[in-house]
C-alpha cells in the first residue's frame, strides 16, 4: 500500500475552517482535470476538485458488531458495522455480482464519524451458501438491504458501491429513494446489453492475451457463445468442473480491472471462494438481463433525481467504460462526476482511493 500521499498547498486553497468539517454544499456536476490551474475563475467545465484532507485510505480496524441474518431459501447474511456507532450510517455495497467484501472496504470511512455497514450479498463472500443462485436475483437483494436496515434501526443512510455494486445502489435507491441519503458510486455498471457484451468480447481490443485465455479455456466450437459454455461448467454440481471454470473468468476480470498490472489483484481474484461466487453469480445473473426492470436504469432515475451523488470513474477502466458513467451524470442534475485520468477500474488504485474517500467526505452531515 502506498504511503498516504499529502495535500499540496498553495495561496489559492480555502483553509480548514473555510472548507467547513460539518457542513458541506450540494455536489456540482462536472469534471475532475488534473493539470487544470485550480485558481482559474474561467474554467471550462466546472471542476471538482480531489482535495483530500486525510490523506490516503484510514487505517486497519476491525469490526464493532458482527452477525449472521436469515433471509428467504435457506440464504443467510453476513454484516458488520465498523466506526462509530453513533455516527452517519453509510452503506458499503460490494462488486461481482458475488464478489464479496473484505476488510481493506471498511478503510474509506472515517471511522470517528461514519457508522459503516457492511454484508455479503446473497451467495457471495461470508453468506451462506456460498454461490447459491436460488431465489438470487437484484429484487431478491435489494429486499435484504432493507432487512438489514430494519434489522440495524437505520433510517436513511448514504450508499457506497462501485462496479455491481453501483448497479445495486442504484437500483436500491430508486426502489427506497426516502431511505438514501446520498450516493458515492464508481465504476459505473448500469447493466446493459451492450455493457455486457463489451465483458465478453469487447475487452479482447485491450487485452488480447487476457481474452486469449478466457475464450480458450472453452472448447473452439463453444467460444461464440461464452456466457452459455462457461455458465453450463459454473452451475455443474462437480467443482473438477465448475471451480476451474470460475477461475478462468475471475482471473480474466482480475487482469484486467488495473490500469498496469497487478500481479495481487489477479491473484485475489483466483482464491476458490472469491472466483467462484464471483463467476458463478455474475454469470448467471448476466445471463438474466441482470434481473434489472424494462427501461432499465436509467428510465428510472427521475425517482431519485433530488438526491445528491458523487461519481468516480477510471478513465481507463476497461470493465465498466467510462462513457457509462458520463450518461449517468448527465441524467442526475444533483451528480458530480469525478474523472481519475490515471486509473482503470479497481477502488484500490492510487487515484481511485483519494478520489472516493474525498467523496464519502463531503457528505459529511448530509442526513
Amino acid at each position: 500500500m502506498p504511503q498516504p500521499m499529502s495535500p499540496q498547498r498553495s495561496h489559492c486553497h480555502a483553509t480548514k475552517s473555510q472548507q467547513g468539517t460539518q457542513s458541506h454544499p450540494k455536489p456540482l456536476h462536472g469534471y475532475d482535470l488534473r493539470g487544470t490551474n485550480p485558481c482559474s475563475t474561467t474554467p471550462s467545465v466546472p471542476i471538482a476538485l480531489l482535495a483530500m484532507p486525510r490523506g490516503d485510505l484510514f487505517p486497519e480496524i476491525g469490526p464493532f458488531e458482527t452477525g449472521y441474518l436469515p433471509l428467504s431459501a435457506e440464504h443467510v447474511m453476513y454484516w458488520e458495522q465498523v466506526g462509530n456507532p453513533r455516527g452517519q450510517p453509510v452503506l458499503f455495497l460490494h462488486g461481482g455480482p458475488g464478489a464479496g467484501a473484505g476488510a481493506v472496504h471498511r478503510r474509506f470511512f472515517d471511522p470517528s464519524f461514519w457508522r459503516t455497514i457492511i454484508f455479503d450479498q446473497r451467495g457471495a463472500g461470508r453468506s451462506r451458501p456460498l454461490g447459491s443462485l436460488e431465489n438470487n436475483t437484484t429484487p431478491d437483494l435489494v429486499a435484504d438491504i432493507e432487512v438489514l436496515r430494519r434489522h440495524l434501526g437505520v433510517e436513511r443512510w448514504l450508499l457506497f458501491g462501485g462496479s455491481w455494486g453501483s448497479t445495486l445502489a442504484l437500483a436500491y435507491a430508486q426502489t427506497h429513494p426516502d431511505r438514501v441519503s446520498g450516493c458515492v458510486l464508481r465504476g459505473v455498471f448500469l447493466g446493459r446489453a451492450l455493457e455486457v457484451e463489451w465483458f465478453l468480447y469487447g475487452m479482447s481490443a485491450v487485452f488480447p492475451d487476457a481474452h486469449a485465455q478466457f475464450s480458450g479455456y472453452l472448447p473452439e466450437q463453444e467460444r461464440n457463445d461464452l456466457l452459455g459454455g462457461y455458465l453450463r461448467r459454473l452451475t455443474d454440481p462437480d467443482p473438477v468442473v465448475h471451480l476451474p471454470a470460475a477461475r478462468a473468468w475471475s482471473i480474466y476480470e482480475g487482469t484486467c480491472s488495473t490500469l498496469l498490472p497487478s500481479p495481487d489483484t489477479v491473484s485475489s481474484f483466483a482464491q476458490d471462494r472469491t472466483a467462484l461466487g464471483l463467476a458463478r453469480i455474475e454469470a448467471f445473473y448476466f445471463a438474466h438481463d441482470l434481473f434489472l426492470p424494462q427501461g432499465g436504469l436509467l428510465g428510472g432515475m427521475g425517482r431519485i433525481a433530488h438526491i445528491s451523488a458523487e461519481i468516480v470513474q477510471g478513465r481507463y477502466d476497461m470493465i465498466c467504460p467510462a462513457r457509462t458513467a458520463f450518461e449517468l451524470a448527465a441524467s442526475w442534475q444533483n451528480a458530480r462526476l469525478t474523472v481519475v485520468p490515471d486509473a482503470g477500474h479497481s477502488a484500490l488504485e492510487s487515484g481511485i482511493r483519494r478520489a472516493l474517500v474525498a467523496a464519502v467526505e463531503r457528505f459529511r452531515g448530509n442526513r
